[in-house]
């Protein structure tokens, strides 16, 4: 076991994959859920009767659970209003874990599941169709407020309540925070790219390569994943 404050699970939401209208076409999304009561269960591929209407781009072993922590509810709302959980199309919402002490490749206790911090939530344009806000996948992105996806290394069941207990924590202590620095906000950091690269098994391939890209020369175009340019 690693010493650290245990967090908890606040609530716990599923929701069903459904046509939004965004810039006079329909986009499938599962990012409107809703809190669930009691003991829901948690699969290799997720939440039971979590949808995600862009497989390409989101759920799958790697991005089983989206996490978001409780703690960025005020500072948003103090922008954008009142605000109740999950606003951010997250599965659970959290106290105790930001995305600063999530290290990737980190292991914690979830209900009865086991579950590993893969990634960040790159964001993406159904936060503005969500929140009806244009730039709200560039605010999100800015602010670095976005949240982290886990794996599922043992199935169970989690509801809100229960704690959220580390037990192992990767000594290289890359954290989601500072993947998705380098990764979307400060992409000229090519030192900080590197020492991202000096560890390449807690990168997904395509970030490795993105990242490889950029050393030479090669800068991504973030347009279609923050606008909806594009057909996604």
């Amino acid at each position: 076991m690693v010493d650290e404050r245990p967090g908890e699970v606040l609530v716990v939401s599923v929701g069903a994959a459904r046509p939004l209208s965004w810039r006079g076409r329909t986009v499938v999304s599962g990012i409107r859920k809703a809190p669930v009561r009691g003991p829901v269960g948690i699969t290799s591929l997720g939440l039971v009767g979590d949808e995600q209407g862009d497989r390409k781009h989101h759920g799958g072993p790697d991005k089983a659970v989206l996490v978001y922590p409780g703690e960025h509810y005020p500072a948003w709302a103090a922008q954008l209003g009142d605000l109740t959980a999950p606003t951010f199309g997250e599965n659970l919402t959290t106290n105790g874990v930001l995305e600063t002490d999530a290290v990737l490749g980190a292991v914690y206790a979830v209900g009865t599941a086991v579950l590993q911090v893969t990634q960040p939530r790159r964001p993406c344009y159904r936060l503005a169709v969500h929140h009806g806000v244009a730039d709200m996948a560039v605010r999100t992105q800015r602010t670095g407020r976005t949240g982290f996806y886990c794996r599922v290394l043992r199935t169970g069941h989690v509801q809100a309540g229960d704690g959220v207990e580390l037990l192992h924590r990767p000594r290289h202590g890359i954290t989601a925070a500072e993947a998705h620095r380098v990764l979307n906000v400060d992409r000229a950091d090519l030192a900080a790219a590197r020492r991202l690269l000096d560890h390449p098994d807690v990168l997904p391939a395509a970030w490795a390569r993105l990242l490889h890209d950029r050393l030479d020369g090669r800068l991504d175009d973030q347009t279609a994943r923050l606008h909806g340019s594009a057909q996604p």
